[in-house]
């Protein structure tokens, strides 16, 4: 946020250079209510350059009044999916994503199943926004990105996440989870591309795009990859849902399997691609 404002902070003062009163700011952070805006609001620095406030809830819904917005900045968060379909824990659909953990590698009924859950959020996400950004607001999405048509197996995380089905289906042959949690358990995760993104957008018809394109999120990432350090960070991100479903005895296990399953392709890692695996969107209220 501090980078955003210095950015419009800038261009107000090129567009009024007489001015002696720059804008107020009012910075809404928004999360689900589970989440610890305690920690949030103390991790602030001292001195602010703008009003913070809260405001928890689903972004897949209404958060504000209308024509409230001027800027919305959703940083990593669009990949995540609302709820997981149904079908993929269903053993008669052929979207049955049996033994796997995500549509990485799976058959294609899975993939279409994701990306229909992806289309059905992103439109609810973009309705909800057109209601309540004025006309001229903005919105700049940065989210998990993929090139149209590249396998997702190709991407280092996509590599991730078939490790990680294959592991919880060896932790159930010793016992230690169940298959049938293996089989009802899916990580709620889409990487869309930018044709993908730009044809929603195009249909729910209340934005223009001004920027659509992949980057590369790691460019000043020259070495090897650091498993550990990449398990690390993953398994802040997601050890609350492997918790949830299998329960916290054997995450220490799957987590540290991980590392070794990993540390064992380490070259199919470093061969895979991350050039443009981020994807940037920015769109404006028409």
């Amino acid at each position: 946020m501090q980078n955003i404002l210095q950015v419009i902070k800038s261009k107000y003062q090129a567009q009024f250079p007489t001015s002696s009163t720059p804008p107020e700011f009012l910075i809404f952070f928004n999360d689900l209510p589970t989440n610890d805006f305690n920690t949030l609001f103390t991790s602030l620095p001292k001195q602010l350059n703008y009003f913070p406030a809260a405001v928890p809830g689903s972004f897949h819904g209404r958060l504000f009044p209308e024509s409230s917005v001027h800027l919305v900045h959703a940083a990593c968060a669009m990949h995540w999916l609302s709820k997981m379909p149904e079908e993929l824990v269903d053993g008669n659909s052929p979207a049955w994503n049996k033994g796997r953990v995500h549509y990485t590698n799976a058959v294609e009924g899975v993939g279409r199943a994701y990306a229909k859950q992806f289309a059905e959020d992103m439109e609810r996400f973009l309705s909800a926004r057109a209601v309540e950004i004025v006309s001229g607001g903005m919105i700049v999405i940065i989210m998990a990105g993929v090139p149209h048509g590249m396998p997702y197996i190709q991407l280092p995380a996509g590599l991730m996440y078939d490790c990680m089905g294959s592991i919880l289906m060896e932790m159930a042959t010793q016992g230690l989870v169940s298959e049938d949690q293996v089989d009802g358990f899916n990580l709620p995760l889409y990487a869309a591309s930018p044709e993908e993104m730009s044809d929603l957008v195009e249909r729910n018809g209340e934005f223009s795009i001004e920027k659509m394109e992949l980057t590369n999120p790691a460019s000043w990432l020259k070495g090897p990859v650091d498993i550990r350090d990449w398990v690390i960070h993953m398994r802040a991100v997601l050890e609350k849902l492997f918790t949830t479903h299998f329960g916290s005895e054997i995450i220490d296990e799957f987590f540290e399997r991980l590392v070794k399953s990993l540390s064992a392709i380490s070259n199919q890692i470093e061969s895979s691609y991350r050039e443009g695996i981020q994807l940037l969107a920015v769109l404006k209220r028409k």
